[in-house]
């Protein structure tokens, strides 16, 4: 018995083509070499026509035929735009880090270790402030701490000149108690978030520098399952990112 009959297959019957769905996967695999490539390239001296040979080279190599999607060839000028929007890529993350660097430092330098923390990730700087450093419990108004706080980051802050803040205010799970003049979290996270915009604008942050999210009980650091967890999860955040060409 042939391997047809085995299958159910009748030798007068047209065997069904292969599906196709792999090619997706080998241009999708195509893509991400390109995009490696680009970035190897972006770190070092570039010769353009050198670079698209390689392209042309890592294509051959992976059996692209006239059907694929990554067949079709690369201008030189589309290329140079491909690799500068890599070198400027690397560029603003490398400016990120160095501004994350110096943040580190300046909390050593001004004694909020354990106060504030911070966190580097794809290009993005994030400070977090615990909400009881800032604000009472179950309060929006900011403490006398809370903006002396504020204008130590704020010395930070106005230095960053390149860096868009967003200032997103959280809660744990718990509702406003009875009789709190809040609706719900939504509004006292979002409270939060505009009190200290409005606090660092009048230190003297511009105002296209700022904005301001209320995030309630979204985004969890911890499970909301312990009164530390959910002090811990009560937090305002400084979100900073720099724009391409800034």
């Amino acid at each position: 018995m042939s391997a047809d009959d085995d299958l159910g297959f009748d030798d007068d019957m047209d065997v069904p083509e292969a599906p196709s769905e792999w090619l997706t996967t080998l241009a999708d695999m195509s893509m991400l070499l390109m995009s490696f490539f680009i970035m190897l390239f972006s770190m070092s001296s570039l010769d353009v026509k050198k670079f698209s040979e390689s392209f042309s080279s890592v294509r051959s190599a992976l059996g692209s035929t006239g059907k694929s999607p990554m067949t079709a060839p690369v201008a030189p000028a589309e290329m140079s735009t491909l690799v500068e929007q890599a070198r400027v890529r690397q560029r603003l993350l490398g400016e990120q880090r160095r501004v994350y660097d110096q943040f580190r430092s300046f909390v050593s330098t001004k004694g909020l270790d354990g106060v504030v923390a911070a966190t580097l990730e794809a290009g993005k700087i994030s400070i977090a402030f615990p909400a009881g450093v800032l604000f009472p419990k179950d309060g929006v108004d900011l403490t006398e701490e809370g903006k002396a706080r504020l204008r130590l980051l704020y010395d930070f802050l106005i230095k960053t000149a390149g860096e868009r803040i967003n200032i997103r205010g959280f809660t744990d799970d718990q509702p406003p108690g009875p009789g709190s003049r809040f609706r719900d979290n939504w509004e006292v996270s979002s409270l939060r978030s505009v009190a200290v915009l409005r606090y660092l604008l009048s230190l003297g942050m511009p105002s296209n520098r700022l904005t301001a999210t209320g995030l309630a009980d979204l985004e969890p650091l911890y499970p909301n399952d312990t009164p530390d967890h959910r002090a811990r999860n009560q937090r305002v955040e400084f979100v900073l990112e720099r724009s391409i060409g800034e």
